[in-house]
């Protein structure tokens, strides 16, 4: 078999419709758009959700619940993920954002307690679990801040 007879499989491809090109083609003058009214012009057609004056059922539905504007996007770290990190046992935003536990946006960083933790580590995160903190004591490490 050569590249030059390679072809589709019988049937598998259709040829596209092609509109407007003469009475005689069968779709064309009006092209299948039907006489007049708004989807028979160019650019025509309604906005999405739109439901022909009738109230869209986004503005029928009840609202529901808030935004609040003071939230602080908090990111979670558990004992067991500080095992991946390397380097001298000190873990903070940086260093949680350089192994990937950590994306740069977050505002907070919290370590919980889930999971063993060998090596002593010094911990200087926003905010640290009880859990995390006997973990972390008990291996030897120590928290700041």
């Amino acid at each position: 078999m050569k590249l030059n007879e390679l072809a589709p499989e019988k049937g598998s491809r259709k040829a596209r419709k092609r509109l407007g090109r003469g009475v005689g083609s069968g779709s064309g003058k009006t092209a299948g758009r039907g006489t007049k009214g708004q989807n028979s012009r160019s650019g025509g057609g309604v906005r999405p959700g739109f439901e022909g004056g009738q109230m869209p059922i986004h503005r029928r539905l009840p609202k529901r619940g808030f935004t609040n504007i003071f939230r602080k996007n908090v990111a979670t770290v558990n004992v067991r993920d500080l095992e991946r990190l390397e380097g001298d046992g000190v873990v903070d935003k940086a260093a949680l954002i350089r192994a990937g536990l950590v994306k740069k946006d977050t505002v907070l960083v919290k370590l919980l307690g889930q999971g063993k933790l060998v090596r002593s580590v010094t911990i200087k995160l926003d905010r640290v679990s009880n859990g995390a903190r006997e973990k972390v004591l008990a291996a030897g490490g120590s928290i700041e801040g």
